[in-house]
């Protein structure tokens, strides 16, 4: 097999660049997604069905997009098509997700209905974008610069989502209208949707434009791929063979991923109701945009958070385990969301997302160094895409069932769902022991953000 040419320091830059505008566009919809939906008359007990739609078009689209983008190949490459098109489409949505009242006239429903589908078309086209992206990296990278090279792209995703988060507050700081009469969308979110589609595009067409991928047959030669056909297996084959470290992952993705999906629907009406004294159903008061805002900066920190504790994450593995590290990250994070109920600061809260926070980096990379190390590397794209479930099946249910939790247990009391999420998470990092880790242990880099 031929040995890939090592790229410069910028070579390694512009093939990640695209990640900062991706990431950007999806934590403003984390962050605001909810906001909007309630602004446009979402019920609090719904908002959980709306936010399905993210899921599930994770779990359509990225294996069709990641087989496609295998086979295409274009006089753009293989990759990057699919790049440009989920990105053009991304920007298209969220130009007008928060401006559903003027598009749909008729406001109301229609107006709900409108930005419901903005939310599905806007999130699927981000996968579209992100799993050929993820492929692009490996693609073009020698083995000697993957650390170096997902370094910057966990630098660039968590610079996104930092920035994303923030910019609502950040505006509305600036002098521009964070207030909106009821069934509108407040200026402040409109704009910062503005900024981000624009720089998602920006941030992308660098990517597109300033990396050549490697022809059919150079690529053949670089990774190996011979051009006999491959004996086809069928997706109830596969299962069967699934290595058990991956079945017992899935567990601990369970326990992880149901809690983050409630963090992004009912945070926004948590910090309203607990910290800013709105009532339940509350939707266009000032005092619930601000909360909206604030939601902003804590998706934020936690981000941020996220990116300074995946630094320090392969030596606090090199001391002790991947296991204890996983464990010990998800204990945190646990008690972050359970903090949120005894603080009464909005500013205390701040403090909790540092627990989120090292969960998030370790949730977005500990299963998949685990797992590596289980599995054959001529099937290592087939169980890694079939590991996505574990992803979107976990915030599938968390979607069908966190609307009647919050009603008919909490009684709409939105802040006790967060610490159900902690409560979940904290066993999730004792079903992290259950996990078998046959791999050396390695360097453990980020490998990716927020996606769905």
């Amino acid at each position: 097999m031929k040995s890939k040419p090592r790229l410069t320091f910028w070579q390694i830059w512009n093939v990640s660049f695209g990640f900062l505008g991706v990431q950007f566009g999806f934590a403003l919809q984390n962050a605001n997604a909810s906001r909007i939906l309630s602004n446009l008359g979402a019920d609090m007990h719904s908002l959980s069905l709306f936010w399905l739609v993210a899921p599930i078009m994770g779990l359509l689209v990225q294996p069709i997009v990641g087989a496609a983008s295998d086979k295409t190949w274009t006089k753009l490459g293989r990759r990057r098509p699919y790049i440009l098109g989920g990105a053009i489409v991304s920007m298209v949505a969220m130009f007008f997700m928060p401006n559903a009242p003027a598009v749909v006239t008729a406001g109301g429903v229609a107006a709900l209905v409108f930005g419901a589908i903005m939310l599905a078309l806007m999130d699927g086209s981000f996968n579209v974008t992100f799993q050929p992206f993820r492929a692009l990296v490996a693609d073009m990278m020698p083995e000697e610069q993957r650390n170096v090279g997902y370094s910057i792209q966990s630098f660039l995703i968590n610079t996104g989502a930092v920035i994303g988060s923030a910019l609502p507050f950040i505006l509305t700081a600036l002098g521009v209208e964070n207030s909106a009469t009821e069934g509108q969308v407040a200026p402040s979110v409109i704009w910062s949707f503005y900024i981000g589609g624009s720089l998602l595009i920006l941030s992308v067409l660098v990517t597109v434009f300033k990396t050549k991928e490697y022809p059919p047959q150079e690529f053949a030669q670089y990774n190996g791929v011979t051009t006999e056909k491959e004996v086809k297996t069928s997706f109830f084959d596969t299962l069967k063979t699934m290595p058990k470290t991956m079945l017992m992952l899935a567990v601990v993705q369970l326990f992880s991923w149901f809690p983050l999906f409630l963090m992004w629907v009912y945070t926004t009406s948590a910090v309203s109701q607990h910290y800013f004294g709105t009532a339940v159903g509350d939707a266009s008061s000032p005092q619930y945009n601000e909360a909206g805002n604030w939601v902003g900066i804590c998706f934020a920190a936690y981000s941020l958070f996220a990116a300074f504790y995946s630094l320090f994450m392969p030596t606090f593995v090199k001391i002790t385990s991947r296991k204890f590290v996983y464990s010990f990250s998800l204990i945190l994070g646990g008690i972050g969301y359970i903090s949120t109920f005894f603080f009464h600061n909005q500013y205390m809260l701040l403090i909790s997302m540092i627990g989120i926070g090292a969960a998030w980096a370790a949730i977005l990379a500990m299963p998949y160094a685990i797992l590596s190390g289980s599995l054959p590397a001529n099937k290592m794209g087939i169980y890694m895409g079939l590991f996505n479930l574990t992803v979107v099946v976990p915030q599938i249910i968390s979607g069908i069932f966190g609307g009647m939790i919050i009603k008919n247990l909490f009684y709409g009391q939105a802040i006790k769902i967060l610490i159900l999420a902690g409560v979940i998470m904290l066993i999730g990092s004792l079903a992290v022991w259950l996990v078998k880790d046959d791999a050396t242990q390695q360097d453990i880099t980020n490998k990716g953000g927020g996606g769905h």
